[in-house]
């Protein structure tokens, strides 16, 4: 899968699904900046908070872009495999397999980043 065209896709979807749900829209984009712009975690913490919350709740979309936002918060692969271990001790063997598909986001996130 190619997580970078996946991650464009779904923001596409999204774009079209706020048209019709605009006031909604609003709401979670005021909710999404005062979480985090405001509190005493950095962005780097809270976007592993929520791409530990997306692999136990197994949402591709999700871990797309959390990877991504990561790696523009300046988040390492040592950092994420850090991560990905608890996740996995906590959530067992389906976490296991979501946090193996997070890796893969990273790995091919970070590579088209470099180029």
């Amino acid at each position: 899968m190619d997580w970078k065209e996946n991650s464009r896709d779904m923001r596409a979807k999204i774009r079209e699904m706020n048209k019709l749900i605009p006031e909604t829209a609003a709401g979670f984009s005021t909710l999404s900046k005062a979480v985090k712009d405001n509190g005493t975690l950095d962005v780097k913490t809270k976007e592993f908070l929520a791409l530990a919350i997306s692999i136990s709740e197994r949402c591709d979309p999700c871990i797309g872009f959390h990877v991504e936002a990561l790696i523009r918060a300046g988040g390492t692969r040592e950092e994420l495999a850090d991560v990905l271990a608890m996740n996995i001790q906590m959530g067992g063997g389906p976490a296991l397999m979501y946090a193996a598909k997070a890796l893969e986001v990273w790995d091919q996130m970070a590579k088209k980043q470099e180029t």
